[in-house]
């Protein structure tokens, strides 16, 4: 059809086509009328699917033709290297505002429970073995010693954090289908 349209001589007419054609990509393509520009990306792909030859006074002007060759532009990532992979940046992001933090009770909350995240996040990478004594030196390395736990501070147990982190087991009754072996139909199962 668009080759069809490339051949039309009268311009007028070759409008009212390439308009048609439009119509109808719509039609093949009901959920592109989701998007904000469907209009123009219809008309985009018309020109691109006619290589640039269609010459129509449309809503919409041709793509620029370099936009085929170009490359996306590249993702920029934070050149910041992690220091504790288990843990990520988002938990040194944290500890760097809790030092910010007022000294009180409120800043002494946030230490304990950044320790604990640093215990369930180590357990996420490693459930065999976790020493507390390793995470409070993880602590320290990550707040370069500027944020201190309580004496008697004890971090929670791995069991409990375990435990939290399962899944609770369905115990309802199974819901029955319709293929049973209770139902009369369970000989009629179609075949797969």
């Amino acid at each position: 059809m668009i080759r069809y349209a490339v051949g039309i001589e009268d311009p007028e007419r070759r409008l009212k086509v390439a308009n048609v054609i439009v119509n109808i990509m719509a039609q093949m393509h009901p959920r592109l009328r989701e998007t904000a520009d469907y209009k123009q990306k219809l008309w985009d792909h018309l020109y691109i699917i006619s290589g640039w030859e269609l010459e129509v006074d449309g809503p919409y002007p041709p793509p620029p033709r370099d936009i085929l060759a170009s490359k996306p532009r590249q993702v920029p990532y934070s050149a910041g290297k992690i220091r504790f992979k288990p843990y990520g940046r988002n938990i040194e992001r944290i500890i760097e505002m809790a030092i910010e933090e007022e000294d009180g009770p409120q800043k002494d909350a946030i230490i304990r429970n950044i320790a604990n995240h640093l215990k369930k996040s180590y357990l996420n990478w490693n459930r065999d073995s976790v020493n507390d004594e390793l995470i409070f030196e993880h602590f320290r390395e990550l707040s370069d010693g500027k944020l201190k736990l309580d004496d008697d501070f004890r971090l929670n147990e791995t069991s409990d954090i375990l435990s939290k982190n399962k899944k609770k087991k369905f115990t309802g009754k199974p819901r029955e289908n319709n293929y049973s072996h209770k139902n009369k139909n369970w000989k009629n199962k179609p075949q797969q």
